[in-house]
């Protein structure tokens, strides 16, 4: 008898226009992994992140799942959305797997597999690192500044199973050949566990990408800039984005830490300070004790903004950090008259 993920492969036709060859029993976010298809997923296929969404047209009997229910609402489920990795592939009575047919954004098929080298490795904070990337030649990737890749995490000591983790590149599009991360320790995390312990200048890695519908928009509108910690990283990409294209506009980054040491980048905040007409880094801290040297503002972020955001100033928005910290932010913008459309964020956990 034929043990399960042993059966006749199944077929999966992707956009009416592709079709791929899948194993029984695996779910549809690795079949299609297997076949140099990349669908978004920050938590590497465990059904956190409800990124990796399709639409099955045909062929998935199963039930929608907890995880499902959870991140996808009543229009979505009649419309047969599912997320990727809680699809399993079925195993029909002979063993063989059942054919499905799913749509996905066409972006998501022109999505690529990249290799590199980590070129450096250092500390931003006590917490953060800065992680450089020097693709493979002559490998190079085109993307848009806010967007983000999903770096490969191997096996390791502790750690048995590969998996996938996202990260914001915090380098400028013209950058094509080397990339940036910025990387937030997790205690206990597979990846940031791989990544602050094991991780070292030489290695080779793997990552696909670009993902993401956070970018930088062009218009001319004046901006108001929100990150705390490692979303300091699709900001980055996007100040220096507008540096190396000569586009001024009026811009206030406010950029929250917990404490003096959490505050990084001074320098190149300066520089873009010289480089825009109108641009300020408004940096703050929760706390300070009475030793730390600080005499910039301290208290929430979501605070400051709202007492230096003048109402009308922002035409448009960019926010990158905590679920609780995007809330409170949407919030005061849409008080301080930014149209709700021309706000954009990126929550990370």
């Amino acid at each position: 008898m034929e043990k399960p993920g042993q059966g006749k492969n199944g077929k999966i036709t992707i956009n009416e226009n592709r079709t791929i060859s899948a194993t029984p029993g695996v779910s549809l976010l690795q079949a299609l992994k297997e076949n140099g298809v990349f669908l978004p997923s920050a938590c590497g296929g465990h059904g956190v992140c409800g990124l990796c969404r399709v639409q099955v047209l045909e062929g998935a009997a199963i039930p929608l799942t907890p995880a499902e229910t959870a991140h996808l609402n009543p229009t979505e489920q009649q419309n047969n959305i599912r997320l990727a990795c809680q699809v399993k592939l079925e195993q029909t009575g002979g063993m063989a797997a059942r054919d499905l047919r799913i749509s996905i954004p066409e972006q998501s098929l022109h999505v690529r597999e990249y290799r590199a080298t980590v070129a450096n490795i250092r500390d931003l904070t006590r917490n953060i690192k800065e992680i450089s990337l020097d693709l493979v030649k002559p490998q190079a990737i085109t993307f848009k500044s806010g967007q983000y890749i999903q770096l490969r995490i191997p096996p390791y000591p502790g750690n048995k199973k590969m998996t996938y983790r996202a990260y914001s590149i915090a380098s400028a599009p013209a950058e094509q050949k080397n990339i940036e991360l910025e990387v937030a320790y997790t205690p206990n995390g597979i990846a940031t566990t791989y990544l602050f312990e094991h991780l070292k200048k030489g290695d080779s890695v793997v990552f696909n990408g670009p993902h993401g519908d956070f970018f930088l928009r062009d218009s001319e509108k004046s901006i108001v800039m929100v990150a705390g910690g490692s979303g300091m990283a699709p900001i980055k990409s996007m100040l220096t984005d507008l540096r190396d294209r000569n586009i001024k506009r009026k811009i206030r980054f406010f950029f929250g830490g917990r404490a003096p040491a959490d505050i990084f980048y001074a320098d190149l905040m300066s520089s873009f300070e010289r480089a825009f007409p109108d641009f300020r880094f408004i940096p703050t801290v929760d706390s300070k004790r009475p030793e730390e040297k600080w005499d910039g503002n301290t208290g929430l972020v979501t605070d400051i903004i709202d007492r230096q955001v003048e109402e009308g100033f922002g035409g448009e928005a960019y926010l990158c950090g905590s679920p609780a910290m995007i809330e409170a932010c949407l919030k005061i913008l849409r008080r301080k008259k930014i149209p709700e459309e021309r706000i954009f964020y990126d929550k990370f956990a």
